[in-house]
């Protein structure tokens, strides 16, 4: 299940990689995008007009991983959507979760950088008030029932439009965790 899909790159690259994948978002424009891109691609997804929260009532524990990428720091009750995750999860399944930092670096680079400098997203795309940290988003992993497993830092060079993983969780992070058996 991909989680705030957006335009289907992630559902797409999952649906290459031979998985039943189901994306859900609530922007009606960017799911109408993605179905027709994955129909020209020959790539069967489900997409779904539909909250996490709506999803996790019509189909609890289905689902063996749930990805969230860079959707928490958009909503306005991220604890929420982490618990639908939880919900939505098979036991043992698998939640991943990208968002934004909030610190100050975080700011220079997503708001400033990003929205201001480069111009990779529209201005007003983020507002740091909505960041969250690692140990915020852990609190919301353990109030909804699951186990962090691991933790990565990713880095952007903003100049060459290139993204790696590295220890470096200061500004984009990605948090995995687990749902007890």
């Amino acid at each position: 299940l991909d989680i705030g899909c957006g335009g289907g790159i992630l559902s797409e690259a999952l649906a290459r990689e031979n998985a039943q994948v189901t994306g859900i978002d609530l922007a009606t424009q960017a799911l109408e995008a993605a179905e027709r891109h994955a129909r020209t691609s020959g790539l069967a997804i489900r997409y779904l007009n539909i909250s996490a929260e709506k999803l996790a009532q019509a189909e609890p524990a289905h689902y063996d991983i749930v990805t969230c990428m860079e959707l928490l720091e958009h909503v306005p009750d991220p604890g929420a959507i982490v618990h639908a995750c939880a919900q939505l999860l098979k036991p043992g399944g698998i939640a991943i979760f990208a968002t934004l930092n909030r610190n100050l670096t975080s700011w220079c680079h997503a708001i400033i950088g990003a929205e201001y400098i480069m111009h990779l997203l529209p201005k007003g795309t983020h507002q740091f008030n909505k960041f969250i940290t690692p140990s915020e988003l852990a609190r919301h992993i353990r109030t909804a029932g699951m186990t962090v497993s691991a933790i990565t830092g990713v880095t952007c060079d903003l100049s060459a439009r290139h993204f790696h993983l590295s220890a470096n969780t200061r500004v984009n992070y990605m948090l995995a965790c687990i749902k007890p058996f």
